[in-house]
């Protein structure tokens, strides 16, 4: 049984057939759903917004990148006056 997020989300790549996430596509990916729930203080909006750029990062050629693109469209969507702290990819 994974015992860290490390494990299961490898395990889950495993799973499903594909390539685990990279250290980029993982911040990223945490990147929106940050976006995502506080610029609509719904936290419910982190998931969904993530299982949609999972979608169109599944078939990208660069995964963080279309990831940290639809973050980008996120935050334009729905904005915040504290924006959270993103490490450039």
């Amino acid at each position: 049984m994974p015992a860290t997020r490390a494990d299961l989300i490898a395990a889950l790549a495993g799973h499903i057939g594909t390539q685990p996430l990279t250290e980029g596509e993982i911040e990223a990916c945490l990147a929106l759903a940050a976006v995502a729930a506080h610029g609509t203080s719904d936290r419910t909006t982190a998931p969904l917004a993530s299982f949609l750029a999972g979608v169109a990062a599944g078939t990208s050629e660069d995964r963080a990148t279309t990831l940290d693109q639809i973050r980008r469209k996120a935050a334009e969507l729905a904005p915040t006056d504290e924006a959270p702290e993103v490490a450039p990819t």
